[in-house]
């Protein structure tokens, strides 16, 4: 009679064998896996100055929109997320959706950089493609989607420049500061209200991005920097599945450096001050005031965001001037808005429907 014991320590065995062919099989995929390939949807330079730079994306679609459509990402992170994979790409869907699409390129800012401000971002950068796409395609406005800190500088743009603005659109962005904090996970709003950002400016000039993104990971470490490595045990020896790994993961660790004088107004002014929902905020020495944002406006929040709470990012429908706006979740979570099934089902086709339907 063969005992339990015996029985048990044969399946272990077993189990070691599996897993020790499987991590053979993952080794051999790992060694022929291609460089992951990001932001492959064509797209061709039309503009640029100092980093920056405008990209044009050549259109998918028959009909296309007849007023232009600017994506302002975030400085702290790379565009290429919006079109990570072909399959899983936000530009592509909105591209086929009927959008004339431009991206801001932010590039990688160097010692040289370390002066800029958030006036030379947004009422320089900003404003300087703007007016490229304007007068390109004679358009005299252009529609802004703006992505989470991108979408707090479009925000701002578009309370400067409302004339230029024809419809706003906003993407897991932080208005309300305060209001962020007070969130039980927010753990970055936090981070951020006690940061003693001028040591770090003082010392860096040009914070490097290699040690912000290890605060990014700190704010979750088992999730963010163990829990996807044990995980992916499981489907190392699955090449689709290793390279949309390689793909998320080369764009975790792609993180530009910060200009410091810009970081140092944006955790001050708004992180620890709240300046721009108390209306107190100023760029490039005029006040900025969000009821001069009467354009419809578009609020797009992740429920499940670990970055960028919805309590940060609600408010700011209450704010505007705008009588038409609204304001929508998803069951998301920050990378997720880009990423998910339910982004390219769903999140991508309400942004383009909503923006073809305000094109007169």
């Amino acid at each position: 009679m063969i005992s339990n014991t015996a029985i048990d320590m044969e399946k272990t065995l077993n189990d070691m064998f599996d897993t020790q062919k499987k991590l053979i099989r993952g080794v051999d995929v790992l060694l022929n896996l291609e460089e992951p390939e990001c932001g492959v949807t064509p797209k061709e330079l039309v503009y640029s100055e100092d980093k920056m730079q405008l990209f044009h994306y050549k259109p998918l679609a028959k009909k296309v929109c007849k007023v232009p459509t600017l994506i302002v990402y975030a400085l702290v992170n790379r565009q290429y997320m919006m079109d990570i994979q072909q399959d899983r790409s936000v530009i592509k869907n909105l591209l086929e959706l009927g959008l004339d699409l431009y991206i801001i390129d932010w590039g990688y800012p160097t010692a040289h950089d370390k002066y800029l401000t958030l006036d030379d971002y947004i009422n320089g950068y900003i404003d300087s493609a703007v007016e490229h796409i304007r007068k390109e395609t004679g358009s005299d406005k252009v529609n802004i989607v703006g992505v989470c800190q991108g979408g707090t500088f479009s925000t701002i743009y578009s309370a400067m420049n409302p004339d230029k603005v024809k419809n706003l659109i906003t993407m897991v962005t932080p208005i309300d500061f305060e209001a962020g904090a007070e969130s039980e996970e927010a753990l970055l709003f936090k981070w951020s209200k006690n940061m003693n950002v001028d040591n770090m400016v003082d010392t860096f000039g040009v914070l490097p991005g290699d040690f912000l993104n290890m605060g990014f990971n700190m704010l979750k470490p088992f999730q963010l920097m163990m829990d996807k490595y044990v995980g992916l045990i499981d489907n190392i020896d699955n090449p689709d599945v290793m390279a949309n790994f390689m793909r998320m993961e080369k764009w975790i660790f792609d993180s530009p450096g910060q200009a410091g004088e810009a970081f140092r107004q944006f955790i001050k002014d708004l992180y620890q001050e709240n300046k721009l929902v108390k209306g107190t905020l100023e760029i490039g020495g005029k006040k900025v005031d969000l009821k001069n944002i009467k354009m419809p406006l578009l609020t797009i929040y992740a429920e499940q965001d670990h970055l960028v709470p919805p309590a940060a990012t609600k408010p700011l429908n209450d704010l505007v001037g705008s009588k038409d706006k609204e304001l929508v979740s998803f069951p998301v979570g920050h990378i997720g808005m880009y990423v998910s099934s339910k982004s390219q089902k769903e999140i991508a086709p309400k942004m383009a429907e909503w923006i073809m339907k305000r094109e007169k």
